[in-house]
């Protein structure tokens, strides 16, 4: 595992493939659209909404953060009118499933079936106060299957992970699509993540002024040092927030894992965009 990096954010990189797989992959995309949700946006909302039951659009809007509302409002709840949860929870396994079958195919066996033991160790313990996905994640039964098991735990760690992470933003005073700009202003085109997340050009424009008034942005919409500080912060808390995950493995323990993972990760990315809406660095 790399020293430079916290451990809780490097393997961050090697299982966030394997749960994203459920929203990229063509296997992925077929099982929405069998239970009744066509294009891609509606399997998302459904997919990745459908732990917390038939809700509209308010605790979604909560919950997933840098999404604008507006765009989650189109989904929700007209999702439901077309699948139920259950269905949603069922196609978003099974094309995962599916997925994994395909890209992993060269992967040797013992190396998901020890990464499905580590992961199911972590979540076994995981305390999941105050972060709603994770919770609602983890109360789901375990499906059957290697395959489906490692999706499984992928996803309740991610989704752990990311509630820790809303919660890093929301003490760093950043909204939604402010925590967008920043992370443009970092890595990716603006034209590459607003369409992903609904913002119109109003909205993002009023963001990024208020975080060059703030002193986050230079005038220029670069990211000042300041801005880069703080962001260094709240990228330490989110890793914090998720160390606990670890803290019953030695270290020894999750060098295997990351070993384990390491080809199962290389195995999906290309299933990916190279770059992604979902914080993963262009190469890991």
């Amino acid at each position: 595992m790399a020293e430079l990096v916290h451990p809780a954010r490097a393997l961050w990189w090697l299982f966030e493939p394997v749960h994203a797989l459920t929203y990229f992959s063509p296997e992925g995309r077929a099982a929405y659209e069998a239970a009744g949700l066509r294009g891609s946006w509606r399997g998302y909302f459904a997919g990745r909404s459908a732990p917390l039951g038939a809700v509209d659009a308010t605790p979604v809007v909560a919950a997933f953060f840098n999404f604008a509302p507006g765009m989650v409002e189109r989904a929700l709840p007209d999702i439901w009118s077309r699948a139920t949860p259950e269905a949603a929870l069922a196609a978003r396994v099974s094309g995962a499933e599916a997925a994994l079958r395909r890209v992993l195919e060269t992967v040797k066996p013992h190396l998901i079936e020890r990464s499905v033991e580590l992961l199911e160790r972590a979540i076994d313990g995981l305390d999941c106060c105050g972060r709603v996905l994770a919770a609602a994640n983890a109360a789901l039964p375990r499906p059957d299957g290697q395959l489906a098991r490692l999706w499984h735990a992928t996803t309740v760690l991610r989704e752990h992970r990311g509630d820790g992470h809303v919660a890093a933003l929301v003490a760093e005073g950043l909204d939604g699509c402010e925590a967008l700009v920043v992370r443009c202003a970092l890595d990716i085109r603006r034209e590459v993540m607003q369409p992903y997340r609904g913002w119109t050009d109003e909205e993002w424009d009023e963001a990024t002024g208020r975080l060059i008034e703030r002193g986050w942005l230079g005038a220029d919409g670069s990211l000042s040092a300041e801005g880069r500080a703080r962001h260094q912060a709240l990228e330490a808390a989110t890793d914090l927030a998720a160390s606990r995950v670890w803290a019953g493995f030695r270290r020894s323990e999750l060098d295997e894992l990351a070993t384990a993972l390491r080809p199962i990760a290389t195995a999906c990315r290309p299933e990916l965009p190279q770059l992604n809406p979902i914080g993963l660095p262009v190469s890991s």
